[in-house]
């Protein structure tokens, strides 16, 4: 029987995407990608799911990417088949993103180079103590390809993301969540409980209103002020017209929990 590399676990409201290589490290080949392409769209199609956990299985959250297929690839002459392959990742990495409810990302292990641009995709980030998190890829004379250039400066300084892409080191999970990275950190025992924790609350929000938030802190990062300002009253102006914006009054009007229907 065939043990597949992405594993899905509907849990709840919210859903588990495991990476399931542990033996590679969660290392991102092709056929790995291909699956978690697959687990990715087959959650969003899920009306249940309001919220995506990822993580890793094993010691690493992810080591990056296969750099014996992309030797070979290089050794061979095959620069467009290489070239495909990170076009690929990177139209993975993006539907990851582009999910539309929240991505918590559980941080067990080793996170680097394509692992941490995976961890860029995702909403929140929680870590283990134990976890190490960086580029890496300047250690071997290779660059971003996977969207760190591009995400990594949107999450901490300009300053902190020069250091960790040009020194291509590892560092603790606490010290990039002093750097604004990482959300939390927990010792290692008690991750799975605190990301459940995470997606239980998140699980009671509007459903509705928190896709329009994600979608929000997207479209907004970078634009002038005035601009985002007015793209969040027409946002809010749509959803004022949604079951749950009512939902929502009426229970504190009436002093009780709200239930959301996504509607």
């Amino acid at each position: 029987m065939t043990v597949p590399l992405v594993e899905v676990k509907v849990e709840e409201r919210f859903c588990w995407i495991v990476l399931n290589s542990p033996s590679t490290m969660n290392a991102l080949s092709m056929p790995l990608l291909e699956e978690l392409e697959e687990a990715v769209r087959r959650v969003a199609d899920d009306p249940r799911v309001r919220c995506v956990i990822l993580t890793g299985e094993g010691k690493a959250f992810s080591a990056g990417g296969d750099p014996a297929g992309i030797k070979s690839d290089i050794d061979a002459g095959r620069y467009n088949r290489f070239l495909a392959r990170l076009e690929y990742a990177q139209d993975v990495f993006n539907l990851v993103e582009s999910l539309p409810v929240p991505v918590i990302a559980a941080v067990n292990g080793v996170a680097v180079a394509g692992g941490l641009e995976l961890l860029l995709c995702c909403d929140i980030l929680y870590a283990a103590d134990s976890a190490r998190i960086g580029d890496g890829h300047a250690k071997y004379g290779v660059i971003p390809a996977g969207g760190a250039s591009v995400r990594l400066s949107t999450r901490v300084s300009p300053g902190w993301a020069s250091e960790m892409l040009f020194s291509g080191a590892l560092y603790p999970a606490e010290t990039l969540r002093e750097q604004g990275l990482i959300n939390r950190v927990v010792p290692e025992a008690e991750l799975g409980d605190a990301v459940r924790e995470l997606a239980r609350t998140l699980c009671q929000r509007s459903p509705r209103g928190l896709v329009v938030m994600k979608q929000l802190l997207r479209r907004n990062r970078g634009l002038p002020v005035e601009q985002g300002l007015r793209a969040e009253i027409a946002a809010f102006a749509s959803y004022a017209k949604s079951e749950d914006f009512r939902e929502g009054l009426a229970a504190f009007a009436e002093k009780r929990a709200p239930v959301f229907g996504g509607r």
